[in-house]
């Protein structure tokens, strides 16, 4: 069953998805939403709650350390990135998301950017040492899925780590999105660019304990004689 709040994004993004234009969707549904005609249906009040759990779990010692918040939206994850203590960037394909976040968080430290996961920055390589990928790689679909994932590996640094949160998906399993939620296969193929999954896990999300979400940690080891992540 769709969720209520799903059904802007699903009608946007059909519409975009006939014209051939995988994410012209977005900036659609926030510039609809920031008119008062359409609800994003991930924008909440608080962060994903599996991002702040992951990270009261950890003994991040962030000093000096850049994060990569990817598809920021309004702004919700990235502010709380930010708090931990890393200098925050954060990027979405819609220019209306990213004002939203700017004026939704005027005091913010985080740079708030408008970016392309098709196409992201070539300075972004190996620029991050925390990249978090929070339910956008399942936003889009499944024509464009195998190259941002690899675009997001591709920004996390040696000794960095990448956390990806999402829904799950059968393989195989046919999904009238968005979202696309991803499989195991999909979730595996973040480790490129020498990247490997430390953790992998299917964990009750605390707002709806009846579905499981992937959690999932990549690290990408220094190189001989670096510091150790």
């Amino acid at each position: 069953m769709t969720d209520d709040r799903d059904v802007d994004a699903n009608r946007l993004a059909s519409e975009s998805l006939a014209e051939d234009d995988p994410t012209g969707w977005f900036e659609r549904l926030y510039a609809e939403a920031a008119a008062g005609g359409a609800t994003v249906p991930w924008d909440r009040d608080e962060p994903n709650a599996l991002l702040v759990e992951w990270a009261e779990r950890q003994a991040l010692d962030v000093t000096g350390e850049r994060a990569l918040v990817v598809g920021s939206g309004l702004g919700r994850d990235a502010e709380y990135v930010a708090g931990l203590g890393f200098r925050t960037t954060a990027f979405d394909i819609s220019p209306t998301a990213v004002r939203g976040a700017r004026e939704r968080f005027p005091d913010s430290e985080v740079d708030y950017v408008v970016a392309d996961l098709l196409d992201p920055p070539a300075e972004w390589a190996g620029a991050f040492d925390l990249v978090v990928e929070s339910i956008t790689v399942q936003s889009m679909p499944l024509s464009v899925r195998a190259e941002v994932i690899v675009n997001v590996a591709r920004t996390v640094a040696p000794g960095g780590r990448l956390v990806v949160i999402s829904g799950i998906r059968e393989e195989g399993e046919q999904v009238d999105g968005p979202p696309w939620p991803l499989t195991r296969s999909e979730l595996d193929s973040f480790a490129v660019h020498g990247l490997r999954a430390a953790r992998v896990e299917q964990v009750p999300h605390p707002g709806d304990p009846g579905a499981l979400r992937w959690r999932a940690e990549f690290r990408r080891p220094r190189p001989e004689g670096g510091r150790s992540a």
